[in-house]
């Protein structure tokens, strides 16, 4: 028998058996998944006794081995190897690195990424490397179960209500896991506190009724970073995963949301986008965190090497994502980093760059669009990247200007005239986006206050993760009011026309978020009550808590931990529904757009 004629018998007896034997390890799969997913929880959710962590080790190993058994499957069951591993290449390198762990580990007894922590200096995060090689392989495992599942609807659903679902599972698991014994030094955190916690982290907002520094172990605090991290793919990567994994059809009359999303290109056309994404935006946390590291205070006495690599990724992520969650306590305001002014320029940077969204980084640093440039001086960036870049510009340098002012003998007073700059800076980047502070916002003025709730309500350029009404808005609104008063016909904005649907869009997003912000106010008046009757609280303390919640940036006047069960939840609606979006949420609830096929008479009216 000649080789050609052995393959070809091969091939016909794998052909018989591809669909038996491809769909017993599919169901074998959903069982394994849910297995291990919860002997994870298990694992690491509660205290185990010696016993119990064999029996859980020997589930997680176990599953383990199906995995790479069912990998090797799929290749062998595939007719062209080369392109199965092509296409699925991350999958096989984390393969690869289970199989060698396994060899080493029975061989040595020991993981060889804990020996590479060792020869580091990185002792303390021995556990973790174990803990990042199960969830990210768990990931990988779990995305190709639902790429190859039939279990995903096959009808046509609103891209928006998918969207909005998928924030509320994530925090519904969020909460769940911050409940669970070992997240908290306490044992425990109350369901009220974990639901905003997790909503906080999730919708990127920075709100805090409990200190992350003393209240969660580092298990509590790395699930929070993984919340953030997955709710700061924003909504270009939100996009991507939806085409690339789910079998939702997706009709014409959807585009209207996804287009909303996405801002340009048809949203069948992103099947890369999420692993650009994600790789971009581990690119910029990997640089931001490595920054952090090196120029930490050499007071800050870290109990340990992994402990200072650990706060530089956290705070890395949670600048980048707008998130402004921290491991301190005050956060930047903390006597160890509050002059720490070389970091506190690393995390301006990053919040800044976080908040031009991710299609604007693209169009400024990717190579292939520099080169372009470079070789075509006529070309410009897109002009959605200048209206985002610009504005936000502008509002930094304005509203620096205007907290400098205001502040240099109050809360800037007894700095350096370095630490007054980088203070006013700091104040008018982080407001706009994530709720970092430098100094004590209790004890800002009126006039400064006022200038940060501007900048909470008009946020973040579109397609961050950043919130507010968006810089895009607020360019369209000044480009409509300028051409009012210079009696034009047209809104044009550096040479573009701004049509009648652009300009409705901006001030209907402005005015809901005026509405959305009075009405939160009023409950809060309501349920704050107690608040209202301390000394030196007023309602502007609760109109900025709320402008805060709702624009997802943070930044409070010390009274998120005074607020009553109600409040919370009034504030975890503020965060949710200012993350996901009015229009998202309208769009969501709608189920359909309807088409308007008539034209009623034009209004005479005198306005103003």
């Amino acid at each position: 028998m000649s080789w050609q004629q052995f393959r070809e018998r091969v091939n016909l007896y794998l052909f018989k058996n591809k669909e038996r034997a491809l769909g017993t390890f599919k169901a074998l799969n959903i069982l394994i998944t849910l297995s291990a997913i919860g002997t994870m929880v298990w694992m690491y959710g509660f205290q185990l006794n010696p016993a119990d962590e064999h029996v859980a080790f020997v589930l997680i190993k176990s599953s383990f081995v199906f995995y790479v058994i069912q990998y090797i499957a799929k290749l062998i069951y595939d007719f062209n190897p080369r392109e199965f591993l092509k296409r699925t290449w991350f999958e096989g390198l984390m393969m690869s690195i289970l199989v060698i762990e396994g060899v080493a580990y029975s061989v040595g007894g020991e993981l060889l990424i804990s020996r590479i922590f060792i020869r580091l200096g990185l002792e303390s995060a021995i556990g973790v490397s174990t803990w990042f090689i199960q969830l990210y392989f768990l990931l990988v495992v779990i995305t190709e179960f639902v790429r190859n599942s039939d279990l995903l609807p096959r009808v046509r659903l609103n891209p928006a209500i998918i969207f909005v679902l998928s924030f509320l599972t994530i925090i519904l698991i969020g909460t769940f896991l911050l409940m669970l014994p070992e997240m908290t030094y306490a044992g425990g955190l109350p369901f009220v506190d974990a639901l905003f916690t997790s909503t906080s982290a999730t919708c990127v907002t920075g709100l805090m009724t409990v200190d992350v520094a003393t209240v969660f172990t580092f298990k509590g605090q790395f699930v929070i970073l993984l919340l953030i991290k997955l709710g700061g793919l924003n909504i270009i990567a939100f996009g991507g995963f939806l085409s690339l994994m789910s079998k939702v059809g997706v009709g014409v009359r959807h585009h209207q949301v996804i287009e909303g999303f996405v801002a340009r290109d048809n949203i069948l056309s992103a099947r890369g986008m999420l692993g650009k994404v994600v790789l971009w935006t581990l690119s910029f946390e990997a640089l931001g965190a490595m920054a952090l590291y090196f120029l930490w205070a050499p007071g800050i006495d870290w109990p340990s090497t992994g402990e200072r690599l650990f706060s530089s990724i956290f705070h890395s992520v949670s600048a980048f994502n707008n998130a402004g969650i921290s491991l301190f306590t005050d956060g930047f305001y903390n006597e160890g980093v509050r002059t720490n002014y070389l970091v506190h320029w690393v995390l301006i940077l990053l919040i800044f760059f976080g908040s031009l969204g991710i299609l604007a980084l693209f169009d400024l640093f990717e190579v292939r669009r520099l080169r372009d440039r470079l070789r075509h001086p006529w070309k410009r960036i897109h002009y959605a990247t200048r209206v985002s870049m610009y504005f936000a510009f502008a509002l930094v340098v304005l509203g620096a200007l205007a907290i400098f002012f205001f502040e240099r003998s109050n809360t800037l007073a007894g700095q350096s005239f370095f630490g007054q700059v980088t203070g006013a800076v700091f104040q008018s980047v982080a407001p706009r986006t994530a709720g970092y502070n430098t100094v004590d916002m209790g004890a800002m003025g009126v006039p400064a206050i006022m200038i940060v709730i501007a900048l909470m309500y008009i946020g973040a350029g579109s397609g961050s993760t950043g919130g507010g009404i968006k810089t895009s808005s607020l360019a369209v609104i000044l480009a409509d009011i300028r051409s009012a008063m210079t009696g034009q016909e047209r809104s044009v904005l550096w040479k573009r026309t701004i049509n009648p649907k652009l300009k409705s869009n901006a001030y209907s997003i402005a005015i809901i978020y005026v509405f959305m912000n009075f009405l939160g106010a009023l409950i809060l008046s309501i349920t704050e009550s107690h608040i209202l009757a301390m000394p030196g609280r007023s309602l502007m303390d609760l109109l900025f808590e709320q402008v805060s919640a709702f624009s997802t940036v943070g930044l409070s006047r010390n009274l998120t931990h005074l607020l009553s069960e109600a409040g919370k939840y009034t504030m975890v609606c503020s965060m949710f529904v200012g993350r996901v979006g009015t229009f998202t949420i309208a769009f969501a609830l709608a189920g359909h757009f309807a088409r308007e096929r008539y034209r009623y008479p034009d209004a005479d009216l005198m306005v103003g």
